[in-house]
């Protein structure tokens, strides 16, 4: 198959090295990153990827993926992310080119208004898919070449989220739930203005926890494998939690709240699902037990950013 994706961000989307406690344009950018692995997925399975990037490049594409500046019309479907070059769309469309979209996120988490959707729209979890009145959805998937899987734990929780949505995504819980356990907790991520870094910067220093700001690459692998546990409270309907997956994927068990994707993506042989502050605690306090070739083994079978791409194609 002949494949057209697009994208508005500087290839790739998550680079090997972060920026600490520095802002960046892009805090998270888990879609586009999501979107790169996409075109390496349907490359690795023999299909022609063409990349639309108008911002280019600064690393070389996934073998088999080739850049282009304009949209191209002979092709036999054009994938883009939700909310994004509807322009493109609606050039492809004219053309008559079947068309996808995926949807990473339930905007109304962000605040703003939910536009009309379409049969076209590809989302990223079943609960994400169900609450937009869909049954359409593939399971994200991501790369195990790029995490660092460890049997031995350190003694912290990791809370790893975009300081611009610390407070729905559960920064305060997290703090509190880590502090009456008497367990560090590591703060990463950034945000992206000084202000929102320093806020948090402050605001884990107040609590007692570690902040790092924005972690990569291996310097993310490492803090993943080592971890007790990744904690996430979210108080949104979340999407899928990519992080989630990328502890499993570390063999480190998870800790997150009841709240749209996370049950989804955590059942109980890998991890707690929390819906009261009791069960946290309690999580936190039996995560050990759960063994971390476990948590691999699932994120193996079921995260693999091939599988994400098959099932893209018999979806479309």
């Amino acid at each position: 198959m002949r494949i057209l994706l697009s994208s508005n961000h500087r290839y790739p989307a998550d680079p090997t090295s972060g920026s600490g406690r520095q802002p960046r344009e892009l805090p998270s950018g888990s879609g586009m990153h999501m979107h790169d692995l996409l075109a390496k997925g349907l490359a690795r399975l023999g299909h022609e990827v063409l990349y639309l990037l108008p911002k280019g490049a600064g690393e070389p594409l996934p073998a088999g993926v080739t850049m282009v500046s304009e949209p191209v019309r002979d092709v036999d479907i054009y994938h883009n992310q939700a909310y994004r070059d509807q322009d493109v769309v609606a050039y492809m469309a004219a053309a008559g080119v079947p068309w996808v979209t995926t949807c990473h996120l339930d905007i109304r988490a962000r605040g703003w208004e939910r536009r009309d959707v379409t049969r076209q729209w590809i989302y990223v979890s079943r609960t994400l898919a169900e609450s937009h009145g869909s049954n359409r959805y593939v399971l994200n998937g991501i790369d195990a070449d790029s995490f660092v899987f460890s049997r031995e734990k350190q003694d912290y929780l990791l809370f790893m989220a975009a300081m611009d949505y610390a407070e729905s995504k559960g920064l305060d819980a997290a703090l509190s739930l880590a502090a009456e356990a008497g367990v560090k907790l590591v703060v990463a991520g950034t945000g992206r203005t000084w202000e929102i870094v320093d806020a948090a910067a402050e605001r884990c220093h107040a609590g007692g926890a570690e902040y790092v700001g924005d972690v990569r690459g291996n310097e993310k692998a490492e803090l993943l494998g080592k971890a007790r546990a990744p904690i996430l409270p979210t108080k949104v309907n979340e999407a899928f939690g990519l992080v989630l997956a990328e502890a499993l994927m570390s063999g480190t068990p998870v800790i997150c709240s009841g709240l749209g994707a996370c049950a989804e993506i955590v059942t109980q042989d890998v991890g707690f699902v929390c819906r009261t502050r009791q069960e946290y605690l309690h999580a936190i306090a039996g995560v050990n037990s759960i063994p971390p070739d476990r948590c691999r083994a699932k994120a193996m079978n079921e995260f693999q950013y091939t599988r994400t791409a098959a099932d893209c194609t018999r979806i479309q």
